[in-house]
């Protein structure tokens, strides 16, 4: 689908941009050969990762938590959003108003996408300059980040971070991104289970996400992998180059999920208001 293609997509072409999204969930189940390769190394070197990394980490993904209940200092305003996706429609011949085609919200995520992912390699240079002494200050910025960018993808996509059932879909949005192949193939799963035939989340039998069981063990693996990918991070000079080109990576992952899953939910959901299930 391209800008300017006109109205809203026929069955067929949001069958096609489905199978676009599923073809991207099938390559996320595979383990890839850097990951062979890196995974007992990276393991290796999280034992020496610095206490305070550890607790700080730890202490933000508990604040996950409270960020699930009630949003907290994480939520994000969608004005601003709502501005940028009228404006490209605009750019596009349309009229600055939904429903907005699909080509249009792709767009918007896309720019956003960019825009965050150029603040967090300038986040993680600056911070990564001190090396461990400073890394403690980049840490709660990137997760803040990364959540921010979520929710606003999702927004692009009409998904409304203030509903709590959208916390929870951001916070797993975030611990795909970050996850190993096995751990991403579990929350794809889990995903799956939950989502309905018209995209919402608690549609599904099997209810996985709300009910996040383990909550402990998970964001305790999600802090041993985000902690590798840090690591070099301590390395004063240096780790401004390891943290620039860390978080640079890490915003892109987080982002290239958030519009694959919400852009999924979003065809599922325009196929169902065209009598098709999926």
């Amino acid at each position: 689908m391209t800008l300017g293609s006109g109205g809203l997509e026929t069955q067929e072409e949001l069958r096609l941009a489905l199978e676009e999204v599923r073809k991207w969930e099938k390559e996320q189940r595979q383990l890839m050969i850097w990951e062979r390769l890196t995974r007992l190394p990276f393991k290796l070197l999280d034992k020496l990762t610095p206490k305070v990394v550890h607790e700080k980490i730890g202490q933000l993904l508990n604040e996950l938590g409270v960020y699930i209940q009630n949003g907290g200092n994480y939520l994000v305003a969608g004005r601003k959003v709502g501005e940028l996706v009228g404006e490209v429609s605009r750019e596009t011949g349309g009229k600055g108003e939904g429903p907005y085609p699909l080509a249009v919200m792709d767009e918007a995520a896309r720019r956003l996408s960019k825009s965050r992912s150029n603040f967090a390699t300038a986040q993680g240079a600056t911070t990564g300059f001190g090396g461990v002494f400073t890394l403690a200050a980049d840490i709660p910025a990137i997760l803040g980040l990364s959540l921010k960018v979520i929710q606003e993808i999702g927004l692009c996509y009409g998904f409304n971070p203030l509903e709590k059932e959208e916390r929870i879909f951001a916070v797993k949005v975030m611990q795909l991104a970050s996850a190993e192949a096995v751990g991403r193939r579990a929350i794809l799963e889990e995903l799956d289970l939950e989502l309905g035939s018209d995209g919402r989340i608690g549609g599904g039998d099997g209810a996985a996400v709300s009910k996040i069981q383990g909550w402990r063990e998970v964001i305790a693996a999600y802090r041993d992998n985000w902690s590798s990918k840090k690591l070099l991070q301590t390395i004063p000079v240096a780790g401004m180059f390891f943290g620039a080109y860390t978080n640079r990576e890490m915003l892109k992952a987080v982002a290239e999920a958030a519009m694959m899953l919400y852009r999924k939910r979003r065809i599922l959901a325009r196929l169902e208001e065209g009598g098709e299930t999926t």
